[in-house]
């Protein structure tokens, strides 16, 4: 096909200048332009189109703001305007403009114009959801006043804004602080297995009950007695049920317990295909549970006696320093009867399982000595930090400090005010983490929608379609409300600020049957419908060591506690 002169130097002129060679056949991108630019006659002779015929549009705003084609934290009642190369053919807009919320009916709009009707104004007739995703969109049916069909059609994502009013009535702090723990409780309580009395993994879990979630349990029940939420009766037969499971029924190794156990039977249940045998830090996290329930069961009667006695035998039972694997000097996470050393985890720090060897050190009958701590969980200093973030000094731990139940899981039973050795000062640690978590939320380097002062918390939770460990270096948009409510202790302001936000604001879609959900995201508009044990557990216990440190009295006054801080070289101070 010979092209005229004239088209042909408009082509060649065009391809100069974005800076590629004219190779028409070759690439689609002219066959476009050239679409554009020209049109052929039945004849064969080409018919050249002026350029300022093009129909496409110029600009968009939403409430005089350009954010390209996705805005979030819109109104409800958004004003959209959209500039177009020419006049608007007001016939075509009925059919071309349609507002919609994923598959209902599109939402009836008002439409104007100005500039010369070049400019639509699109609002909607009623106000939109609340938090919810609108798809604005504008198809090839558009046309201008020329009759001319738009080049391109136009989509523009809209999610609007929180609905800021209280879904709850007012109340005192001091009783949204027990409502929290006692609906929290829930999950433990009503929701514990009958069979065993241990808490279940998360609420589908069925038979699956979790030994790390059983401990953080058992250190709620004290809370709960002393709260009154139930009896002190009811505490100690709840407790019976259960160290007669866990002395008969469970099955152990070398003293230690799995991961998940059969509630009911008492078998393992295999966390992952090499994990089927003991699991030595979710037994500390057991043994925390089961010694603070021994201090705080203190009667002289011959029940609360006798389960005192079978608390020691069950933590004198556990071989930590067979998990040292043939005496080496750092302890192993793992052991199986069938699969051996196979996970091969050495327990390293800075991480959650500092309280697993400060338990190790402090056994009556298998004890690991400093040097284990020294070399394994410390790394002979290799812990260390001591970079700033956002103003606060770390001593330990990865750059921002990793998700927050490093902390709030180890210093659910210790008590970080006071506590210090070669490494660290702890108070300093757990409030710094803490409010580097904060500080990054509030900065929201990411841009997600709904992070802020009010809304933040980042450590291991429920994603969208699966679990991760959330932190400044693992942001997927996703807040955990147990992540603040747990740093309570360690951040009290911005912890009740959080609090606030999650039972006031967003209480309609995170408050439950057992407190608050495991987590959310404004971003992507989703809300976890599950709970977990270990998180919904450090939430009763930290809100109770902020009211009255009653579980950091209860665990601290553990002789062996204070003999194994003492072997491994810290300073404490016992309330």
């Amino acid at each position: 096909m010979q092209y005229p002169e004239k088209i042909y130097s408009t082509i060649y002129n065009f391809t100069h200048c974005i800076g590629k060679p004219f190779k028409m056949l070759r690439c689609p991108l002219y066959l476009l332009i050239s679409m554009l630019l020209f049109n052929c006659k039945k004849d064969g002779s080409v018919e050249v189109v002026p350029a300022n015929v093009i129909f496409n549009y110029n600009s968009l705003k939403v409430n005089g703001l350009s954010s390209g084609l996705s805005y979030k934290g819109i109104n409800t009642l958004p004003v959209i305007k959209i500039s177009f190369t020419a006049p608007v053919q007001h016939a075509s807009v009925a059919g071309a403009v349609s507002l919609t919320y994923k598959k209902s009916s599109p939402s009836p709009l008002d439409i104007s114009y100005e500039n010369a009707d070049s400019t639509l104004i699109v609002k909607p007739t009623a106000p939109l959801n609340f938090l919810s995703g609108y798809t604005l969109a504008v198809s090839y049916a558009l046309k201008s006043s020329a009759g001319i069909s738009l080049v391109s059609p136009l989509a523009v994502n809209f999610l609007t804004t929180i609905d800021s009013t209280d879904k709850f009535p007012a109340i005192s702090t001091d009783s949204l602080l027990t409502l929290v723990q006692k609906q929290t409780f829930r999950y433990f309580w009503e929701f514990g297995h009958s069979v065993s009395g241990l808490a279940r993994e998360r609420n589908t879990s069925g038979d699956v009950v979790t030994t790390g979630g059983s401990g953080f349990g058992m250190m709620a029940l004290p809370v709960a007695i002393q709260r009154k939420f139930i009896t002190r009766v009811e505490g100690l037969a709840r407790m019976q049920k259960t160290i007669d499971f866990l002395k008969n029924k469970a099955q152990r190794y070398h003293g230690a317990y799995p991961h998940w156990l059969n509630g009911a039977t008492g078998m393992t249940i295999p966390f992952s295909t090499n994990d089927d045998g003991a699991d030595l830090v979710e037994t500390s996290y057991l043994m925390m549970g089961l010694l603070t329930v021994r201090q705080y069961f203190n009667g002289a009667g011959s029940d609360e006696t006798a389960l005192r006695k079978d608390i020691t035998a069950l933590w004198d039972a556990v071989e930590w320093n067979f998990f040292t694997r043939d005496g080496s000097n750092k302890l192993y996470w793992h052991w199986s009867s069938t699969k051996n050393w196979m996970m091969n985890m050495p327990i390293q720090g800075w991480s959650e399982c500092l309280f697993t060897y400060v338990l190790a050190a402090s056994s009556n009958t298998h004890p690991i000595t400093k040097a284990v701590y020294d070399n394994g969980f410390a790394r002979n200093g290799a812990i260390k930090n001591n970079n700033s973030y956002y103003g606060y000094q770390l001593p330990l731990g990865e750059a921002y400090g990793g998700p927050l139940f490093f902390e709030q899981y180890s210093f659910l039973g210790l008590n970080p005010k006071g506590l210090t050795d070669a490494y660290a000062n702890y108070q300093t640690q757990v409030v710094n983490h803490s409010k580097i978590n904060y500080e990054y939320c509030k900065a929201n380097p990411k841009s997600y929608f709904g992070y802020s002062k009010s809304c933040w918390g980042l450590t291991a939770s429920d994603i969208q379609n699966g679990y991760t460990a959330s932190s400044p270096s693992n942001d997927v948009g996703v807040i955990a409300p147990t992540a603040a409510i747990s740093s309570l202790p360690f951040t009290p302001e911005e912890s009740l600020q959080a609090l606030f936000f999650f039972y006031y604001k967003m209480g309609d879609k995170i408050w439950g049957q057992y407190g608050m959900v495991d987590a959310f995201s404004l971003n992507d508009i989703w809300f976890a419908g599950s709970y977990l044990a270990i998180d919904q557990g450090p939430q009763i216990g930290m809100i109770e060591n902020y009211r009255t440190g009653l579980l950091w009295k209860l665990f601290m006054s553990n002789p062996e506690v204070q003999a194994g801080l003492t072997k491994l070289g810290f300073t404490y101070q016992i309330q």
